[in-house]
């Protein structure tokens, strides 16, 4: 066989597998819905939290992240792998789905319950490293830091809820948005500044 019949033979292998792999994907709104038992696990993180968490908030806020999740799932038409879907939100292509809008969305959402014993915070992870940025929501016991809580990540798996540990997050260091942004804010002035100056 010549190297070219070779190549053509790889490249139509290839193609066939991406295409059959597109088709297996699971269409939006036929996504499963979350157990009471995957519901119950992330309650009782989410109870764990601290002393002051009051139990049907945990199981509140526990149920509205899984079920949000599919909701943002449906609306945003997630189909792809994260990465995948994110070129094609970037192209135009699909509405939302990039990190940002998962964890703004999931953020609206959980704050509209007024929870008096939980407290959402913003984070972002990768600000600056060779890694993508990524934002997420984070729960907390009111009156801790976003360190002591519980990151809601339905970003990661592409429209599965992820959840840990802020501190024991296998994946990502988080910090918190705001300080994130002050530093880049900072960094656009130093920038400005040497461009004046002609550094």
């Amino acid at each position: 066989m010549s190297t070219l019949s070779h190549v053509w033979r790889t490249l139509t292998l290839i193609t066939a597998l991406v295409v059959l792999a597109a088709c297996g994907n699971i269409p939006p709104e036929e996504r499963p819905v979350p157990t009471e038992l995957e519901i119950a696990k992330l309650a009782e993180g989410i109870l764990a939290l601290g002393p002051n968490v009051d139990p049907d908030e945990a199981l509140r806020a526990a149920r509205i992240s899984f079920e949000h999740t599919r909701e943002l799932a449906i609306q945003y038409e997630i189909v792809d792998p994260p990465l995948v879907h994110n070129t094609k939100v970037n192209m135009g292509l699909k509405p939302r789905g990039l990190c940002w809008h998962w964890a703004e969305d999931m953020e609206k959402r959980l704050k509209a319950e007024n929870f008096e014993t939980l407290v959402i915070h913003r984070a972002i992870a990768n600000a600056n490293n060779y890694r993508i940025e990524h934002s997420t929501a984070i729960i907390s016991q009111r009156g801790d830091d976003m360190y002591k809580g519980m990151v809601v990540d339905p970003w990661r798996t592409g429209g599965t809820l992820t959840f840990n540990l802020t501190a024991l997050d296998p994946d990502y260091d988080w910090l918190p948005q705001d300080v994130v942004h002050e530093q880049k804010r900072q960094e656009i002035r130093a920038e400005q500044r040497r461009a004046v100056l002609g550094i």
